[in-house]
């Protein structure tokens, strides 16, 4: 069995590394935003990206960041890798950050949703969401509404949403939306993946209602993989369980492959509203599928942000 094992070792690995980006497209004159790029597939998605451009790091953690940028800038010799404070789990963080980052830049191209908190011990955040909706969905649907414009004018543009195969275990639960009258921290993370697929497919839809023959403006989801990285550091199980079966996990550099294709694949410039996995379209469940629920969505965080996106 030893030696079966060492014979299957490099095909297994193989298999778990999944697709990989073989797009070679330049991002010269390009601005790219990664939310959550200080670490795990954030910061390898930052790395691959700042090989092609420029790349802006929005993180709550400005030494982490800074850390992480810096050995970026080494490695790749591009200096335009930027750090930006953005907190996700604060409304007015994202609105300043929105702010200096449109006062200061001319033009987006790419805006990669990324940052995610997951299996959070029950807590809410600034502006009193559920942590993994606040975060993971309201967060980014907020950052996106304050950055469309800027993306909008600097067409062709992408927004990737990284979501996660869990959006199959997920329901958009309208008459608890914060977890208050019943909460499991595995299906809040699974809610929260499934919002990320829903509002890919309704900002696709909208963004097509508004454009001519070819999208200027695509809005595309990802699973990343199961990837060994930070993510689950609030469940010590799950920290000992990835630590154990890490050969059959992908690292953080094999699991940022399907964002990067989502942010430069030459045959991605006109397609929208899809879910992708080991870079190439995965299946949807059917409540991702739910249009009626992604409208529904759209209105309520709308509401719960106090902004009128039409």
């Amino acid at each position: 069995v030893p030696v079966l094992l060492l014979v299957a070792a490099p095909y297994i690995r193989r298999y778990v590394a999944g697709g990989q980006c073989k797009s070679t497209a330049r991002l010269e004159g390009k601005v790219v935003i990664i939310t959550g790029a200080n670490t795990g597939i954030g910061k390898e998605t930052a790395r691959d990206l700042a090989r092609r451009g420029k790349v802006i790091v929005a993180c709550r953690d400005i030494a982490k960041a800074e850390a992480a940028a810096s050995e970026i800038r080494a490695e790749t010799g591009n200096q335009q890798v930027i750090v930006k404070k953005l907190d996700l789990a604060d409304t007015k963080s994202i609105r300043e950050f929105a702010e200096k980052f449109l006062a200061e830049e001319k033009e987006l191209h790419v805006l990669i949703n990324n940052a995610g908190v997951m299996l959070c011990p029950y807590s809410k955040t600034a502006d009193g969401f559920e942590m993994h909706l606040g975060v993971n969905h309201l967060g980014h649907f907020l950052l996106t509404f304050l950055l469309l414009e800027c993306l909008k004018q600097s067409a062709p543009a992408r927004v990737v949403n990284v979501s996660s195969l869990a959006h199959h275990g997920g329901r958009i639960r309208f008459h608890d939306l914060h977890g208050e009258k019943s909460y499991n921290r595995g299906l809040a993370y699974c809610h929260s993946k499934l919002a990320n697929v829903l509002f890919t497919r309704e900002l696709a839809r909208r963004l097509q209602g508004k454009s001519q023959r070819r999208a200027e403006l695509t809005a595309n989801a990802l699973h990343p993989g199961s990837v060994h990285s930070e993510l689950v550091r609030h469940s010590f199980v799950m920290t000992w369980l990835w630590k154990i079966f890490s050969f059959f996990l992908k690292t953080p550099q094999e699991g940022a492959q399907t964002s990067i294709y989502c942010a430069v694949a030459e045959e991605l410039d006109s397609v929208t509203g899809q879910y992708f996995s080991d870079c190439q379209p995965a299946y949807i469940s059917p409540r991702g599928r739910d249009d009626e629920t992604a409208r529904k969505l759209w209105s309520v965080s709308c509401e719960l942000l106090g902004i009128q996106w039409d």
